[in-house]
């Protein structure tokens, strides 16, 4: 529990809430001095600043409650946690409420405290397996064409109005996402974007939030780990379209899970797909496609368009930016003002490790990609296909302590959309990594491609190797680590940057 903390966007001034009033909102059991007043909420002992209520809940390696004298050295007032964590904290010597499950409570608590029931914020959701991070960048890039002030939360980062921070999770726990909201309240900003994951929805991170408006990208195979099953993971993704967590909601049919979406969606929502072969209320058409950017029509029900890019390679990217812009329709904003603010140019906006081309003029193209599963590396390889006079290359890697099933498939879709598959290591974690790269290389062996397979597993090895063997005219895709900036070897943060690292190879090589 113990660490350096992260940074921690909260609001600068915050109304104290007296635990008394606190304890009678939520019917909780007081145990000590009620005099209290909280000013915000920590899940970890070492985060904790002077005034906050300390959640301690059971964890997978510890109870959080055993942290208790430590949250209060930090300033904690009081504690909220279960039966178990109240007789643990006992010596700790905080004002206790205790609740049968405090985590459920997490995301009402965190609103009344931080004050966002109310947030005068224009929020947009977004989830699915592959496209997430984009789609959030490209509608935040939107609306600040539109004149907004923006918040954005995504895997790769948190902006406030330009400034930013790194994220930790996709998206963060519940007590963080209503900070964050306040503090972008606080600040003045119009409209904010985030991110949000299945594990979000599952384990009440954006519980007490109401988006306007939601999206939903594509699902594919992932998280098996936590949810065992395609329909448990599509379950936990179609909660961000229950009634209580938005007004309504977009969604692509470009995976046939889609169409059950839809199903399972409990506000009204509109469709999107950029497949000819199916049927939509909106449609996006890729009209041009360049190594730097990917052009689009985007054709609403009535027959008005829009025309458009993005500037990055791929149908894919295409159907992010669709979604993104019919997500903002469906908020209030007119078609023809975004086809004015965009101004028939490429949406300006940068997607930090997605598909980033990291190379020069000269030699192989090379890409750095944050795609880790094997729809993500169809998508791309196959938009990277359509740019390659000569071989295509792909380094991939799959995460320890994750999914394990679907590494197989990840070798295989990765041997039968290249010519040659070098295997690597990422975040093997606390795994071991041969064994992580045995799976690949399993799959990549069973594909009916002629690809040349090769195992490397230092991946600054393999990025050189890459390179050294690569032509004028050849593409190297580096799936995995895109925008990160460190590995996760034996449960240690290693600094890396894969971005670096191929810019260091090309010049090296004489590029």
């Amino acid at each position: 529990m113990s660490g350096p903390a992260p940074v921690v966007l909260r609001p600068e001034h915050l109304p104290p809430r007296a635990i008394a009033e606190l304890a009678d909102a939520f019917a909780l059991t007081l145990l000590g001095p009620a005099s209290a007043a909280v000013t915000g909420i920590a899940v970890a002992a070492s985060h904790v600043h002077p005034g906050d209520l300390y959640v301690g809940m059971q964890g997978a390696h510890a109870h959080g409650a055993a942290f208790a004298a430590e949250a209060r050295a930090h300033g904690a007032v009081a504690l909220l946690t279960d039966a178990a964590g109240r007789d643990l904290a006992a010596e700790a010597g905080l004002p206790v409420l205790v609740a049968a499950q405090p985590r459920a409570l997490l995301g009402a608590l965190s609103a009344w405290v931080y004050g966002t029931v109310d947030a005068p914020l224009e929020l947009y959701g977004v989830t699915g397996t592959n496209g997430k991070t984009s789609t959030a960048y490209l509608l935040d890039a939107v609306l600040r064409q539109l004149g907004k002030r923006t918040g954005l939360s995504t895997t790769a980062e948190r902006v406030i109005d330009g400034e930013r921070s790194a994220s930790r999770l996709t998206t963060p726990e519940a007590p963080e996402v209503h900070a964050m909201i306040a503090l972008m309240r606080e600040r003045g900003i119009d409209a904010a974007t985030l991110e949000v994951s299945a594990q979000a929805l599952t384990r009440h991170r954006v519980d007490g939030v109401r988006f306007g408006v939601v999206g939903f990208t594509n699902l594919s195979h992932d998280h098996l780990d936590d949810y065992g099953t395609m329909k448990a993971y599509l379950a936990a993704k179609a909660q961000l379209f229950a009634a209580e967590r938005a007004g309504t909601g977009v969604v692509s049919l470009d995976s046939s899970y889609g169409a059950r979406v839809v199903e399972l969606a409990e506000v009204a929502v509109t469709t999107i797909t950029s497949r000819a072969d199916v049927q939509a209320d909106w449609r996006v058409a890729v009209t041009r496609e360049l190594p730097e950017r990917t052009d689009f029509r985007l054709t609403a029900p009535d027959g008005q368009s829009l025309e458009s890019a993005v500037p990055v390679i791929g149908t894919h990217m295409a159907a992010n930016a669709g979604l993104a812009i019919v997500m903002l329709v469906r908020a209030g904003h007119a078609l023809d003002d975004i086809a004015a603010a965009l101004g028939g140019e490429p949406i300006d906006v940068y997607l930090p490790g997605r598909a980033e081309r990291v190379s020069g003029d000269r030699g192989p193209s090379v890409y750095v990609d944050f795609g880790h599963s094997a729809d993500a590396y169809a998508t791309t390889l196959a938009a990277l296909r359509r740019f390659t006079e000569g071989r295509l290359i792909i380094l991939c890697a799959a995460n320890g302590n994750r999914d394990a099933t679907k590494r197989f498939e990840m070798g295989r879709v990765a041997a039968e959309g290249s010519d040659i598959v070098i295997v690597t290591d990422h975040h093997p974690r606390l795994e071991d990594p041969a064994a992580i790269r045995a799976a690949l290389l399993e799959g990549a062996a069973a594909a009916e491609s002629a690809a040349e397979v090769i195992e490397i597993a230092v991946p600054e090895q393999a990025i050189r190797h890459a390179v050294t063997i690569a032509r004028e005219g050849d593409t190297i895709l580096w799936a995995g680590p895109g925008h990160l900036d460190y590995r996760d070897v034996g449960g240690t943060k290693v600094p890396f940057f894969a971005r670096d690292l191929a810019r260091a190879a090309l010049r090296d090589a004489g590029w």
